[in-house]
């Protein structure tokens, strides 16, 4: 379909002229000779753009770009007028208006900057879109109690610029709470930064914080932000914010407490506006009592504390995490759907999970990359979640069925393939790394071609 232009002008001349013109460039034209009439218009035929006069009896373009913008807050305005101003322009363009032309009218400037609305509407359009797809990725899946409850303390806290320590065992999905924290705030348009808090030694923990500058010292070579610039009006995620070292907990205080920062080996002073999430595995009240973190830190952190239950106390979402896991995983390796029978959801369901959620999402991508068939049956759950193969044997026993030496090396490498891709996330040329061989090889044996 071709773009919908509304033009709106008190002047006949001109809406026959821009009318016609831009009928011959392709667009659909409508037109109105009045504030008033062309609202009336854009409540039934939404148009993909307005050219919109400012002086005009009754309703002036002003006033109807006010309208426009609360109740079709996408639709890209273009003022048009025969007697502009500074001010006029710098009003409208705070109102929403894209673009700002005087009469007589240029058609090629009209038309540039006609196409330069729809192109920056479409960009919106997909950023909307990936925005909608990000959150939906992201999404925590579950209706149970447990669940609902955590849902709900996200929706009330996230538009919020309060910070949040969560709290949770390995595998539960801190990372996925922080992240619809982000997503559903006022600062998701800026970046969410992850400090790796495991990985963070204390040597380099100012400068991976605040960054640096060239010649600092003997390893920097260039100059370097900090994680703290990188999140500016954005959220920093500390992650697993027990694993930092007693002395790097002396530094980040003083970091959030100062709030102001200069790079290592700089001079300028500079401001990071930044919302905190933090997440731990640890009892912290309790590393506290043994001296392994610090009081002040944490009362700096738990504005918000959250508590993400393992998958044990949440197994009437079991059935829901694995439908979105299997879904995911069909879609990315372009297989064709699975399902999993009943039997086979009751035994995830009586399973432990002492990996937790994470557990149970390898176990699914790789119960549908092995199982041949549609249908996932209990019988191709694995030991230790199916009690009926004692000892782990369900992977012996198809190793041992065997006779010959090529057929069981055949079927481990299988089988060690599609663990190895699953703890990687498909990612094949990781996994080639990893486990040693080139990644054309491993990308023939995942297509089954040797």
């Amino acid at each position: 379909m071709f773009p919908s232009i509304l033009i709106v002008d008190d002047e006949a001349s001109i809406l026959k002229s821009l009318a016609g013109i831009l009928t011959d460039e392709g667009f659909e034209i409508l037109t109105a000779t009045n504030g008033y009439e062309g609202l009336k218009i854009l409540e039934t035929a939404s148009p993909d753009l307005v050219l919109l006069d400012i002086w005009m009896p009754g309703i002036d373009g002003i006033d109807t770009l006010k309208e426009i913008k609360k109740n079709s807050p996408a639709t890209q305005v273009i003022m048009i007028t025969g007697h502009g101003t500074f001010e006029t322009a710098v009003s409208a363009t705070k109102i929403g208006a894209f673009d700002f032309i005087e009469k007589p009218l240029s058609i090629d400037k009209v038309i540039v900057a006609i196409n330069n609305a729809l192109n920056f509407r479409r960009l919106e359009e997909e950023n909307r879109y990936l925005r909608k797809k990000s959150i939906e990725k992201n999404a925590i899946t579950g209706k149970g109690k447990a669940i609902t409850a955590l849902k709900q303390q996200i929706g009330i806290t996230a538009p919020t610029d309060a910070w949040v320590l969560i709290s949770g065992e390995n595998g539960t999905g801190k990372e996925l709470v922080a992240r619809m924290i982000h997503q559903f705030s006022p600062r998701a348009s800026h970046p969410l930064i992850d400090v790796n808090c495991a990985a963070m030694s204390d040597e380099l923990a100012e400068s991976e914080l605040l960054g640096h500058e060239k010649g600092a010292f003997t390893e920097a070579t260039a100059k370097k932000k900090g994680k703290l610039e990188l999140a500016h009006q954005g959220t920093l995620f500390f992650d697993e914010i027990g694993d930092l070292g007693i002395k790097t907990q002396a530094t980040l205080l003083r970091i959030l407490q100062e709030k102001q920062f200069q790079r290592v080996g700089g001079s300028r002073t500079l401001t990071a506006d930044v919302r905190i999430i933090a997440s731990t595995n640890k009892n912290l009240p309790a590393e506290i009592q043994a001296g392994r973190f610090r009081e002040d830190l944490y009362y700096r952190l738990n504005v918000v504390p959250m508590t993400v239950p393992p998958l044990r106390e949440r197994r009437e979402d079991i059935p829901d995490l694995a439908n979105v896991f299997i879904e995911h995983i069909t879609e990315k390796e372009r297989m064709g759907l699975k399902k999993l029978t009943p039997d086979a959801i009751q035994l995830l369901q009586n399973a432990q999970w002492p990996g937790n959620v994470r557990e149970l999402k390898n176990l699914i991508e790789r119960l549908a990359i092995l199982v041949p068939d549609d249908t996932i049956q209990a019988s191709d759950i694995p030991a230790p979640y199916n009690p009926e193969l004692k000892d782990s044997i369900s992977g012996e026993a198809a190793l041992f069925a065997v006779n010959r030496l090529s057929t069981a090396l055949e079927k481990f490498e299988k089988a060690f393939i599609a663990r190895k891709l699953a703890e990687n996330n498909q990612d094949i040329a990781k996994t080639a790394k990893l486990i040693g061989v080139d990644k054309a090889y491993l990308q023939k044996k995942i297509d089954g071609k040797s």
